[in-house]
């Protein structure tokens, strides 16, 4: 005879989730027991369509009482277990019946997989659970959260033995975002927790998650503390001691302790020397303290790990995507840009939907500069079938600036769905960019008061009629602005437009980073439209305490779009007030170079490597500038002295080692 199976859950106000879950098992068990603690939705009624046995019970803070309460109503041989934010795997329903008809077996530790993250991203991590056992009257919960039974059954049963069943998959969603949010789930974790451990202090499990907790709620010097606690003297047996080494990590990281957080990683990989996740957070921990040959062997040897048990709860991409984007950045930093884009390309292949990767493939395909090319590529490496991917590809572009090539992938996507109106604005701005100011004003026009992008709006008006140099349509359209209440930062940015083409008077304006932040973006998109002389016009408008402070950054972006003499002048101006920063003085040795001053480059890139020897670009940069100053003396020397064989042999080692 065919063993029963019921299925026992407790819920409270899930009725934007339980309909999943109990479709995931419709048929495949014998009966539904519903504990409810205190729903004001319509969780119960979804319950009750599919057959389910619906009883309310009390909340006492306690989720081993409500567990048992479910217990007690259950009919069949078998329990199964879930959480109404869970769902049975599809392919898991023939696997459950048959690991019911077991004989000799008295529970399960069964695979899940955890969807953790938001909309925008979502990860998975898998981990091992003890959902399915025998229903016997002596079996029953323990803890008021994180509550267990797996040690209850061996208590009263020295002779159970359990199986792992990774076959039998359990999809959980509770760890996304907006379930934790909507449910408060840390601080009513923190709070049950604690209270736990006041009555069990020696009670490793229960630290071991109040640890988490902690950590999840970015209380991270605690989270170490806890954590540690739980894990001094454990036994290495223990089947949850490879994530709490990881979490020790990473609170160790987050807390900014990394020796602590690199002893830790050491100390779990002579225990578990095949663990991907420590070797990938240790090259992480390596690459932030420039320790790059170390990271580069952390990243590898993660690349090379086998397949992760899991109980391990490995970390998605540990072993692929993750650790071949991080080689990638490695690579970027000894400016090694073939190398680079081979990873991000592997990443990208290794994880079609990895946006850092498409990312950094786009940034170093240049498609601002060359927009064909970069399209070729792009439409080479990627499917771009689904209005999502023409909209996400869209995206990145526009935010790398490269307006036509984004405008294209953007309307791509527009004409296979319906646009939302983040999307309709950053089309305008391409619009604006393109000088395609009718169309751009035409979908900004769409924008009316009371919508919360119409202040975005309103401002991107002003820059259309701003571009064109039509000053009596700025003027309303500022004033407009400034009714709508602006913070003093932003105001004092559109006055700046409102003043142009006028002459500074008093000591000028003063801004805040979200001022500097707006300002910057609009000097950017002038320089993108050839507009110097107006970008250069709003910076007269500063005052020169706030103008030398943010000079490196205006410099930076002059050197971006090629006025190589502006760069060079705001960047010594950022000299005279940080006359060693390594970074203006590296942007300027590149600037030196390309003016072929390389006398002075080199000097300005040994100044930068005096500051920051641990900066690889800067030996690079000055190592390729020697070889680049050896070939052409070398050229000259030829043709002074054609005769000379010697010197036609070093000049030819020279170009060998191109």
């Amino acid at each position: 005879m065919e063993s029963r199976i019921s299925l026992c859950m407790i819920v409270k106000d899930e009725e934007q989730n339980i309909r999943r879950c109990l479709q995931s098992v419709a048929g495949t068990v014998d009966e539904i027991i519903v504990v409810d603690t205190g729903s004001t939705d319509g969780t119960c009624q979804i319950a009750r369509e599919f057959g389910a046995l619906v009883q309310s019970f009390p909340w006492n803070d306690n989720f081993s009482d409500a567990r048992n309460a479910s217990l007690e109503l259950a009919t069949g041989d078998w329990i199964l277990f879930l959480d109404a934010d869970e769902e049975l795997a599809g392919e898991s329903r023939e696997v459950l019946r048959r690991l019911a008809n077991e004989k000799n077996v008295e529970g399960y530790f069964v695979k899940i997989i955890n969807y953790v993250g938001n909309g925008g991203w979502v990860e998975t991590c898998p981990d091992l659970v003890f959902r399915l056992f025998k229903n016997r009257k002596d079996y029953r919960f323990r803890g008021a959260i994180h509550e267990q039974i797996a040690d209850v059954i061996l208590e009263r049963n020295s002779q159970a033995r359990y199986q792992i069943a990774e076959d039998l998959v359990i999809l959980h969603y509770g760890y996304l975002d907006r379930q934790i949010e909507a449910k408060d789930k840390k601080n009513r974790n923190l709070a049950l927790l604690s209270q736990e451990l006041n009555r069990n202090p020696d009670n490793r499990h229960l630290r071991y998650h109040y640890g988490v907790e902690l950590y999840r709620a970015e209380r991270f010097d605690e989270a170490a503390a806890e954590l540690v606690r739980a894990a001094n003297g454990i036994d290495p047996n223990t089947i949850y001691l490879p994530k709490l080494l990881r979490y020790i990590v990473l609170a160790y990281h987050a807390a900014r302790k990394p020796e602590q957080a690199l002893e830790i990683v050491q100390l779990g990989l002579d225990l578990f020397p095949n663990y991907a996740d420590l070797y990938y957070y240790g090259g992480l921990i390596s690459y932030e303290q420039k320790d790059y040959g170390r990271a580069y062997e952390f990243f590898q040897r993660a690349l090379s790990m086998p397949e992760q048990p899991a109980h391990y709860a490995p970390f998605g991409g540990t072993r692929g995507f993750r650790s071949l984007y991080q080689l990638g950045q490695l690579a970027e930093v000894f400016l090694n840009h073939e190398e680079a884009m081979r990873y991000y390309i592997l990443s990208l292949r290794d994880k079609p939907h990895f946006t850092p990767a498409l990312e950094s493939i786009t940034r170093l395909l240049k498609p601002q500069e060359d927009p064909v090319y970069a399209k070729k590529c792009l439409e080479q490496l990627c499917e771009f079938c689904t209005p999502q991917a023409n909209l996400l590809m869209g995206q990145i572009l526009f935010r790398q600036s490269a307006y036509k090539l984004a405008l294209e992938y953007l309307e791509r996507g527009m004409d296979q769905q319906e646009a939302v109106p983040e999307i309709l604005l950053w089309k305008a701005i391409c619009l604006i960019q393109l000088r395609r100011y009718l169309e751009a004003l035409r979908i900004l026009e769409g924008f009316g008061p009371g919508h919360r992008l119409y202040p975005l709006a309103k401002l991107n008006k002003i820059l259309c009629f701003w571009f064109q140099g039509k000053r009596r349509k700025v003027l309303p359209l500022v004033e407009e602005l400034f009714a709508l209440g602006l913070s003093q930062d932003t105001g004092a940015v559109v006055s700046l437009l409102r003043n142009y083409p006028g002459r500074r008077r008093g000591p000028g304006v003063t801004l805040g980073d979200e001022g500097m932040s707006l300002l910057l973006d609009i000097l950017m998109r002038a320089l993108d439209l050839g507009e110097k002389e107006r970008a250069e016009s709003l910076l007269d408008g500063l005052s020169r305490e706030c103008l030398s402070k943010n000079a490196r950054a205006v410099g930076q972006l002059f050197y971006r779009y090629g006025h190589l003499k502006t760069a060079e002048y705001y960047l010594g101006l950022y000299l005279e007030a940080y006359p060693e920063c390594p970074e203006t003085l590296f942007t300027l040795a590149e600037i030196k170079e390309r003016q072929n001053a390389c006398i002075e480059a080199g000097e300005l890139y040994r100044r930068a490597l005096a500051q920051d020897p641990a900066e690889p670009r800067y030996y690079v940069s000055l190592i390729r500038l020697y070889e680049k100053m050896r070939r052409e003396i070398l050229r000259v020397a030829i043709d002074k002295y054609p005769e000379l064989p010697v010197l036609r042999r070093l000049f030819e080692e020279a170009n060998q080692e191109i």
